[in-house]
């Protein structure tokens, strides 16, 4: 019986290891076969067969991406807005999800309701009204019409929510208010402590939302020096010849800051979805 139960052990581990490399084959290969075409013509990387070994043009290619575009300054606005978005939907988000899970009042279930179902409507539904908005506040061609209505989302608020009604007890925060604390000081010395974790990983997710994001950019902002990492490799193309290579390399030099931030937070991220998947 004991051998039996190994030998099972054992052809599940095998076919999970099988698995699990061609998981990570599918989810690499494409950052690979993106790093060949940087380093290659556009000739080469439309060739049959394809290349599969990195040519020697990527140092070439990656001067030209900086000397077309300002590719420096658009990296930057791209860190600050993803970087402010990412710290506002954090803590925004708790706050939200905080009032939906433990505060009591008149209509909570409706709204939260109502925040629910605009996950349900497209994003590019929202476009026009949010454009005559931020025109008419004078911030086209801004950062700010980038991160202001990326601050918070109701699948942050949503995300929140379900943590702070699973993590943290009604007995705890009663026992807080017998005490003398106000609503603010529970939710952010006992409430925001306990789901830290959640809000860091919703911040991670919004943050490489934000910097992946091209359609609102693209129509919020006109001139080169307000560019987003996206919009600069856009700006790589032009409408009678596109350059593989060119373009492959912005595009690898923009999603090298990504690969940096999931080195050293990767294991946080982790950690803060299995902190939520074993509660409750």
């Amino acid at each position: 019986m004991t051998k039996t139960i190994r030998r099972s052990g054992e052809r599940v581990r095998w076919w999970a290891y099988v698995l699990l490399g061609l998981a990570v084959f599918a989810c690499l290969f494409p950052l690979y076969w993106m790093f060949v075409v940087a380093t290659t013509d556009t000739a080469t990387a439309a060739r049959l067969p394809p290349a599969i070994a990195p040519g020697g043009n990527f140092f070439h290619l990656a001067d030209l991406v900086f000397t077309t575009v300002p590719f420096v300054s658009s990296i930057v606005n791209s860190l600050i807005v993803a970087g402010t978005i990412a710290v506002g939907q954090a803590l925004l988000c708790s706050l939200a999800g905080f009032a939906f899970a433990k505060l009591r009042f008149p209509g909570r279930n409706v709204l939260f309701l109502i925040v629910v179902l605009t996950m349900t409507v497209p994003t590019q539904l929202s476009v026009i009204p949010q454009y005559m908005i931020i025109s008419s506040l004078g911030w086209v061609d801004t950062l700010q019409a980038l991160i202001v209505p990326g601050l918070a989302s109701a699948f942050g608020i949503f995300w929140m929510r379900q943590h702070l009604s699973t993590t943290i007890s009604d007995e705890i925060l009663q026992a807080a208010r017998i005490d003398g604390a106000t609503t603010w000081q529970i939710f952010w010395r006992i409430a925001f402590p306990l789901v830290r974790p959640a809000a860091f990983v919703l911040g991670l997710l919004a943050f490489v939302t934000a910097w992946n994001d091209f359609l609102w950019p693209f129509i919020v902002l006109k001139s080169p020096e307000m560019y987003t990492a996206q919009i600069a490799i856009k700006a790589l193309q032009n409408s009678l010849n596109i350059d593989l290579g060119l373009a492959m390399s912005g595009s690898f030099l923009a999603t090298v800051p990504l690969l940096v931030l999931f080195v050293f937070v990767g294991r946080r991220m982790v950690a803060g979805i299995m902190d939520g998947a074993f509660k409750g």
